[in-house]
């Protein structure tokens, strides 16, 4: 027996171990993308940043523009067909967030303009923090998260990732489908143009012989 509790004392310190060093892997990866994220934009430009995304995900966003009284910038956010998702005029710092209908490539943007001219004012620092999927729930979550320990948090953003990661596995394999019968269509197209061509060339062929025959008996070249 007391061997037993040994190793289950041993099995959840390492599976403790194992979760702090994800959570770690996590929160680094969580700072690269905002470091990414930050750009300088110069006056009277535009700034625009895409994402591709699936459809029926949660996006979340925070952004935060450096103070420049002579610029006013403007953010739009648009999908692929023009349709306006979210727009600020003088953006400064805000939040937004939206729900894709479908998988699309959706486009943010930064309009800066200045009456002063470009040689007059200095470029403002953008800095986006996008989420999306398991994160952006998890932002949502935040009041719930708060009530439960630590090791329940983690456990619980754990949960999320991997039912992101679930419906992302989901999604290539039904492109995967979907690709394959693509291809299967289009080569049963080429096949089926490949042997039409074949047809056409060896019936013209066929009839340029007749032709050339009779040709030659009109002018008595040949019987």
């Amino acid at each position: 027996m007391p061997h037993c509790l040994l190793t289950a004392c041993s099995v959840s310190v390492s599976s403790l171990r194992r979760l702090r060093h994800f959570a770690a892997a996590i929160l680094f990866l969580s700072l690269l993308i905002r470091l990414f994220s930050s750009f300088y934009l110069p006056v009277n430009s535009v700034k625009c940043l895409r994402e591709d995304i699936h459809r029926n995900v949660l996006v979340t966003g925070e952004y935060e523009l450096s103070e420049e009284p002579r610029t006013t910038t403007n953010l739009k956010i648009t999908d692929s067909f023009g349709s306006m998702l979210y727009t600020k005029q003088n953006a400064t710092q805000g939040k937004f967030s939206f729900t894709t209908e479908n998988r699309d490539t959706f486009e943010i943007c930064f309009f800066s303009r200045s009456p002063m001219g470009s040689r007059r004012v200095e470029d403002q620092l953008v800095t986006l923090n996008m989420k999306h999927g398991a994160e952006a729930k998890d932002d949502k979550e935040t009041d719930q998260l708060e009530k439960l320990t630590p090791l329940e948090a983690k456990l619980r953003q754990i949960e999320h990732l991997s039912l992101s990661i679930a419906d992302g596995y989901v999604y290539v394999k039904k492109r995967e489908k979907e690709m394959r019968s693509t291809n299967a269509s289009t080569n049963t197209r080429v096949l089926f143009l490949s042997i039409t061509s074949i047809c056409c060339l060896s019936a013209l062929a066929i009839w340029q012989v007749f032709y050339l025959r009779q040709f030659f008996k009109t002018r008595k070249l040949i019987e």
